[in-house]
């Protein structure tokens, strides 16, 4: 019999040092009915206000809402704009729940390359916040549109 592994596979991202690039750059994150029961429970609501309140139709999927945000311009809804964390972590949709499917997140990645690059130029760290600018973020060609069609792939539009 084989030995069963006892640690963890290496992973080379840390959320909680992002400033939630993949809660601002999909413009779609997919939502199942479960997810909608998630939240309903989650707020304490039934699902049809659940349904209403914090998703809508786009074409002819079911969606989170978005809103206005300081650091990209819009991002989901849940975002907390100081902390940069999900507001509603235990009860996210399960397409945020498994992303990213992979030990590297590419929106970390160009984070940490930035910053490095940012920090060579100066002797103290700047926030997130303060180093990343909405017109410094790649749209258009390679923007990637939905969470749940690639799971982490960008996808062209």
């Amino acid at each position: 019999m084989g030995a069963i592994p006892t640690t963890k596979p290496k992973i080379y991202y840390d959320c909680n040092d992002c400033p939630a690039f993949c809660c601002s750059a999909y413009e779609r994150v997919q939502v199942t009915p479960r997810d909608i029961r998630r939240l309903a429970k989650h707020f304490g609501v039934t699902e049809e206000v659940a349904t209403a309140r914090y998703t809508k139709m786009w074409d002819k999927e079911r969606v989170l809402r978005r809103k206005r945000d300081p650091l990209f311009g819009d991002a989901c809804q849940f975002i907390n704009s100081e902390t940069r964390g999900c507001g509603i972590y235990h009860a996210r949709p399960a397409v945020c729940r498994e992303y990213p499917v992979t030990k590297r997140c590419a929106y970390y990645d160009l984070y940490k390359f930035e910053t490095e690059q940012q920090d060579e130029n100066q002797n103290h760290k700047v926030s997130p916040s303060r180093q990343i600018r909405p017109e410094n973020i790649p749209r258009g060609r390679h923007h990637a549109t939905t969470l749940g069609d690639s799971l982490g792939e960008l996808t062209c539009r």
